[in-house]
């Protein structure tokens, strides 16, 4: 995996962070419950961490980084926060997408396993 690749996909979800952000934190602070909001803000915050992550691990120019860390942070935030939007807004229309429910701890999985990667590399 080369750097430019891991800047440019940090960059890409931290983006996407603050407009997923300022879009719940306005256009949808209207229509969703307290509660279905805090869920969207979990999900832009566990994204934005990772985009920093990512953006960190790709701006310090390792070489010896496993592409493994790359794919876990990338698929995690995917299956982790993409899901949580769509049951939050899903949810919010009335049909809640539940089979997104399972996929969200997997995202999870995939989130610990980068981190635990991450140690192994350093160690």
């Amino acid at each position: 995996m080369t750097s430019q690749t891991i800047i440019a996909t940090g960059a890409l979800f931290g983006m996407l962070s603050v407009i997923f952000g300022a879009f719940g934190a306005h256009a949808l602070k209207k229509i969703l419950s307290p509660d279905q909001l805090q869920s969207f803000e979990v999900g832009v915050k566990y994204q934005m961490y990772h985009a920093i992550v990512l953006l960190i691990l790709g701006f310090s120019k390792t070489d010896t980084l496993s592409p493994a860390i790359y794919w876990c942070f990338t698929v995690g935030i995917i299956l982790f926060s993409f899901s949580i939007y769509g049951l939050v807004l899903s949810d919010a229309k009335g049909k809640k997408l539940r089979f997104l429910g399972p996929i969200t701890p997997i995202g999870g999985l995939f989130l610990v396993s980068g981190w635990f990667l991450l140690l192994l590399h350093v160690i």
